[in-house]
């Protein structure tokens, strides 16, 4: 770290989150800081699903087929609703009810070891979209600021929050010199001066580094089941990313994935 670069590390949206930021004016650096872990509690606070009173769960709760939306939840709206194009189904951000029904309904205090979770992993094999595709009965009238769906189809905010905050919170420091925002795990980067950054892909197992990348701006985020992995109350393991064509746990050939693109949420 470059001794003009301040840092800083904090609880957030059930992890860990971050922010590095470079300029010239140390005082700018610790500002930004400051502001950026304020709004970032604020966003945890609304779009947390195991807080019942959160902007969240309040849609997610609401009996009405029209339901107003603040202009963030709608951009995370759009984000589901491009998710779910993009990647053909494969990333669902309407799947709630299937995440609580595994058993992840609160923050969880402890993880099974991932060894552990493989050795009684059922056949491998790839996921799949569910044909009944949910997020695309998430209709955003932007000009009237109003959610239309079927009631009852609830929403997730899961890694695409995570990585929509990232961006958002990028786009506040794009004229530093250089900066990195840690949304527990979802990282945007850049700045005005380009800098060639290392960044370390963890193994699944340990706290190992099995790859390190070089980027001077982007986006970069691990989807894994290492972190979050439970036992089901049958006994058998659970962890926090679906196959939505079947609502259950997936177990793929892979146990950790790292993407990059453009942005965080990309």
């Amino acid at each position: 770290m470059s001794p003009s670069e301040r840092a800083a590390e904090f609880p957030c949206f059930g992890s860990t989150c971050g922010l590095r930021v470079g300029c010239a004016d140390e005082r700018v650096g610790i500002a930004a800081i400051a502001a950026t872990r304020a709004t970032l509690a604020h966003w945890h606070a609304r779009f947390s699903r195991f807080i019942p009173d959160s902007e969240l769960s309040r849609l997610n709760a609401d009996p009405r087929e029209e339901v107003p939306v603040s202009p963030l939840m709608a951009r995370l709206i759009n984000a589901i609703r491009d998710a779910g194009e993009l990647t053909g189904g494969l990333v669902d951000g309407t799947l709630l009810e299937e995440i609580e029904r595994s058993g992840y309904s609160e923050d969880l205090a402890e993880r099974t070891p991932l060894a552990r979770t493989l050795a009684t992993a059922p056949a491998r094999g790839p996921a799949r979209p569910n044909p009944a595709a949910r997020w695309r009965l998430l209709a955003l009238d932007e000009r009237r600021a109003v959610l239309r769906r079927p009631p009852g189809v609830r929403i997730d905010s899961g890694g695409l929050a995570k990585g929509l905050f990232a961006d958002l919170i990028a786009w506040t420091l794009r004229a530093h010199e250089r900066f990195v925002v840690d949304c527990a795990g979802d990282l945007a980067f850049g700045g005005t001066g380009r800098v060639l950054r290392p960044v370390q892909v963890e193994s699944p197992f340990d706290s190992k580094t099995v790859h390190t990348l070089h980027l001077r701006a982007g986006g970069v985020a691990t989807s894994g089941i290492g972190r979050r992995s439970w036992i089901g109350s049958d006994g058998g393991p659970r962890h926090h990313l679906l196959d939505p064509a079947t609502g259950t746990p997936a177990f793929a050939r892979t146990s950790a994935s790292s993407a990059l693109g453009a942005t965080a949420v990309t």
